[in-house]
Parts: C-alpha cells; structure tokens; sequence
C-alpha cells in the first residue's frame, strides 16, 4: 500500500481467533467480497498463536489475502502474531502504558522522558521481531483509549492522539523500521479529520510519509453507519489523504466491503478536479456569517431545504426532521402548513407570508431590485468562471441575500473555490449547498452526498444543504439524508446518536440485535448519546464521550456507564438493557 498503489480495502472478522474454522470462513466471506487485507483479533499469545491454524487452512484453499492481527494490553502476544501474520496492528495507548483508569498525572518533563524511553525499551525488541520476519506495523490510535500518560500532558485533544503516535513513529525512524502504517481513528468525524490532517502536517515537518489508514471507529449501522463513514473517510481522501480504509459497521463483516469500495469509486470519479491551489488552508473555518435568527432560530445552525419541485403531497414522518424550507421550484398547487417556509422560483413567485424568491443569473436585475428581507440567489459555477469578481461585488451589495450554490460536475471543488473567494473578499453572503445526482441505489446516494457534503460542514464553510436526486425522488428520503449529514458533522442534532464499534473477536454478545433493541427503545431520545461497546478496549474511553454506554465486560455480561462512570458492573446480559432503560429513565426524571 501507499506510494502509487491503489488505496487498499479491508475488514475485521468477528469470530473468536480461536474458532479455526468460523475465522476461515468469516475471512474468505470478507475476502470474496473484495476485501483485500483482513483483520483478526488476539487477545492473548493462544490466540495470536492460533493464527497459524487459520492462516494455514486459508493458504491450503488457495487464498493468499494479507492478514493482520489486532493486538491490545499485550506485547508478548503481538510478538508471537508477528512470527505468523502480515501485519500487527498495536494500540500506543495501551501497548506499554498502564490501563486507563481517567487518573491525572502530573509529570516533571523528566519524568516524562523516562516513560517515554520504558516505551522504548518495550517497543524496540518488537520492532526487531517484526524485522526478522519481514511483518509491517500499525500503530493504530484510538480516541477512546488514549493512555492517562497522553491524557495527562495534551488532554482529549486531536494534539494529544498526534502525540501518541508520533512518539512510536519516532522510535520506528531511529530503528530504520519503515513498513509501517497508521491510523488515527475518533467516533467523532470532526475530530477524525482534524487529527488526521495534522498527522499528516506533523509527519511533513518531521520528515516522515508513511500511509494512512482511514475509518471512523464506532460509525454505528444502516444509514447513519454509512452516512457518518462517508463524511469522515471522504472529506481525507478527496483531499488526496489516505492509502487503505475500513468501514466501521454494526453489520456482518463482509457488508463493510461494498460501501468501502463504492466509496472509492466515488473519489475515484473525482481525480481529476478543480485545483484548490492559491487558496491559505486557514481559510477553512473563517468564514463570517450574519445572524439567521429569522429563519432557523439559532444563528450557526445550518439550514435544511427540501426539494417539493416535484411532490404531489406534504408529509411530515417525524417533526424533528422538519425541514426548514421546502423549494416548490414553481409547484405552487401544493399544500403546506402555513407556518412553514418555503421558497418559489421567482417566475412563480408571489408574496405571501413565510414565502421567499429564488433568483436565477438571468434575473439579476429583478434580484437587485428585491426588497424582500430575506431573498435567495440560484448560482452555477459553471455560469461563474470567467464573472468572479462582478458576482462577488454583487453579492457584497445585498449581503441579506442567500446563495443557493450549484455546480454541474467537481462540485467540491468548484463549490468549495467559490466560498473560498468569497472568503477572501469578505462577503459575508450566507450559501447553500446544493448538491444534485442521478442515482438509482439509496445506499450510493447517501455516500456520494455525504462525501461530497461532509468538508462544508465539518470546516463550517456553508450555512445549508438542499439535495436533489432525479432517480430518488422522495422529499422525506432526501430529508433524513439532508439531516443525517448535519448530524454526522455535529452541526445539527436532529435525532439520538449511537456510537456503536462494528464487534470483534472480543465482542462476548449479540451486539448487531442488542444494537436494535436499544434503537428500538431509544431513538425517540433527541440529542442523547448512547455508546454500545463490545468491549474495555475503547469502550471506557468513548464513554466519556457519550452520555450513557453499554460495554461488554466479559462472558455475559455488561457494565453500564453514566459519562465516565461505570454505575453497573457485571450485570446479566439478559438484564442490561432494561437496566440501561432504567437507568437513562431515572436520570431524565431527575
């Protein structure tokens, strides 16, 4: 991987490592399904030592597929995978550091040194097994189980995750010790992105290229899975960051392959884009909107705009999902509530409360001349390449006025040079992204718009999203995807969010059907936070970010957790999540 090979798709099984045969099976399912390097667990050295008898049993059926073990808390079990496999991941949080226990330390800088040369002293002897047996590396941190050391010293902070891993990374550089990958993983997209890029500023500034694995840990499952791996995942790789990726899904291992690889095809649709050279990076996050407390109530809060162009009825399936505008186009035949807002082309317009005008360039004139407090300007940046500058001027006369963004191809890149301008020009213009496809299958609409959508919002650059798909149009499915995108990037909570890991080897319960129930039982819950964790690895951590959690403790059973604390250890798996409904009960009535 890396260099100028194609960025490589891969999966973890979920079978116990020590289960031969469910292991082969589960791997050839991930293999045939076009997953490239597959991924095992081993807790412990009879584990990673049973990787042989897997190994073995997949070479005799003549399939040659890389495999990588994943390996946490125990150095002598990544020594003896690294005999077996291609490839060890190992976690710096928990590779030489103590368990994570939330314990501040505080460290003089020369104690700090010592620990850091205890991890080499660990590391180092590794780092040769891995030599001898021509075995690659990856240094794999997880946001949810940073170490109390890298806690301690940098916080819960994108700098304290580059941290973990530059500390490895310089020991491999001293060791002459290059196959070496890495990937820096958040349940948070925006946390994700931000810990990847400067990853890879940091790499730049200390010499070092190694390639990148990209996943949003956690994702969770269906459309919310999907959506949430696509703005993380490709937001880096359209920016030309990454060299193999995995999908994170609550689903059968195998399910992953697919929406990996049709999201590289995606990308891959998209290579030959428009420049964003000339352009400072710190323009992302910059820009300075006026207040829309007219419209949604909140200022920063991005609008949803739904497309009724074509609707022959209104309907509303959940009041959270209400849109914020419809766009009639010029549908003016159809019934709405009269509170709500919608927007008409302005060939069709007439005033009316709660209604506003959408203009095209052709009706420039009539734009200008509008006095309505809130108007709405339709671009294309196809329309605008050689008329920047006199459309920008223009803009800056009516800053009350809202762009409705189009572009007909390369859309992030022609869209994104757009802000960009008016960034540099100080036009404050509130802008709409509008994004439209021709897209028959569901699942590649939502990856596609989420890919395409997910930096605007993570990098605060636009101030809405109106979608429009010719092959799928269903106004309630193009809004739950408008709102599943903003959720995604933690710009607009719409719906209870789940972070759910995608179950492992370690994972010692049904986490797909309790995953269900706990939805089932939940999702009514807007703005609410529930982690359901296979295991101690990363669950603790992302506790901490969640505002309840169910974590696999061991054969059976469960430990709850309110934030960080775990209220419940060891209960029955029979009796864990009635008791989580319980528990998040009590804590609403109080």
């Amino acid at each position: 991987m890396g260099s100028d090979y194609p960025i490589r798709v891969q999966s973890m099984t979920n079978t116990s490592t020590l289960d031969t045969e469910a292991s082969i099976r589960q791997c050839i399912r991930i293999i045939e399904a076009g997953g490239e390097y597959v991924r095992l667990t081993a807790q412990g050295v009879r584990e990673a030592e049973n990787l042989q008898a897997i190994k073995d049993g997949l070479r005799s059926l003549g399939y040659q597929t890389p495999l990588v073990a994943d390996i946490h808390f125990n150095p002598q079990a990544a020594e003896a995978a690294a005999k077996i496999v291609e490839k060890v991941r190992i976690n710096p949080g928990n590779f030489a550091d103590p368990v994570k226990r939330f314990n501040q330390i505080e460290y003089t800088d020369e104690e700090y040194l010592k620990e850091l040369e205890k991890i080499r002293q660990r590391f180092t002897p590794f780092l040769k097994i891995c030599h001898t047996h021509r075995t690659a590396i990856r240094i794999g941190v997880n946001h949810g189980s940073l170490s109390d050391r890298i806690m301690s010293r940098y916080g819960d902070t994108p700098e304290g995750m580059v941290e973990s891993c530059m500390e490895f990374l310089r020991i491999c550089v001293d060791e002459n010790f290059t196959d070496v990958v890495i990937s820096i993983k958040a349940s948070s997209t925006l946390i994700m992105v931000q810990t990847v890029r400067l990853l890879a500023y940091r790499m730049e500034e200390e010499g070092m290229n190694f390639p990148l694995h990209l996943g949003v840990t956690e994702a969770g499952d269906g459309e919310d899975g999907r959506i949430k791996s696509a703005v993380g995942i490709g937001t880096l790789l359209l920016e030309g960051i990454g060299d193999t990726i995995r999908v994170s899904l609550s689903e059968d291992p195998e399910a992953e392959i697919p929406v990996a690889k049709a999201l590289l095809d995606y990308v891959e649709e998209k290579a030959c884009h428009l420049s964003l050279d000339g352009f400072p990076d710190n323009s992302r996050g910059l820009r300075v909107k006026p207040a829309m407390t007219n419209v949604v109530g909140s200022e920063g809060i991005p609008l949803v705009i739904s497309d009724y162009s074509q609707a022959e009825s209104y309907v509303v399936v959940n009041p959270d999902l209400t849109p914020d505008f419809l766009y009639l186009g010029t549908n003016t035949a159809l019934k709405y509530p009269a509170e709500q807002k919608v927007l008409l082309d302005y060939s069709a317009y007439t005033p009316t409360e709660n209604c506003y005008p959408v203009f095209t360039t052709k009706e420039k004139d009539a734009w200008l001349a509008c006095d309505s407090s809130l108007s709405f300007i339709r671009l294309n940046c196809s329309d605008l390449a050689t008329q920047w500058a006199k459309w920008i001027a223009l803009l800056k006369q009516k800053p009350e006025s809202t762009v409705i963004l189009s572009s007909t191809k390369n859309n992030t890149f022609e869209q994104k040079a757009f802000i960009y301008r008016l960034i540099m020009e100080k036009a404050t213009n509130p802008v709409i992204i509008h994004l439209h496809y021709e897209e028959k299958n569901l699942d590649i609409f939502r990856i596609k718009a989420a890919t395409d959508a997910g930096s605007f919002f993570l990098d605060r650059l636009t101030d809405g999203l109106l979608l429009n798909n010719d092959d799928i149009n269903n106004p309630i499915t193009l809004t739950a995807c408008n709102f599943g995108i903003l959720q995604a990037t933690g710009r607009r909570i719409s719906k209870t969010e789940y972070i759910a890991c995608p179950s492992c080897g370690r994972t010692l319960f049904d986490l797909q059907t309790t995953l269900k129930k706990i939805k089932a039982a939940t999702s009514h819950l807007k703005g609410l936070k529930i982690g359901v964790m296979g295991c101690i690895v990363n669950g603790p951590g992302e506790m901490a970010d969640a505002d309840y959690g169910y974590v696999g403790a061991g054969v059976g059973r469960i430990s709850l957790y309110k934030g960080k604390e775990c209220i419940k250890k060891n209960i029955p798996e029979e009796e864990a999540v009635d008791e989580l409904l319980r528990l998040i009960d009590n804590s609403i009535e109080n």
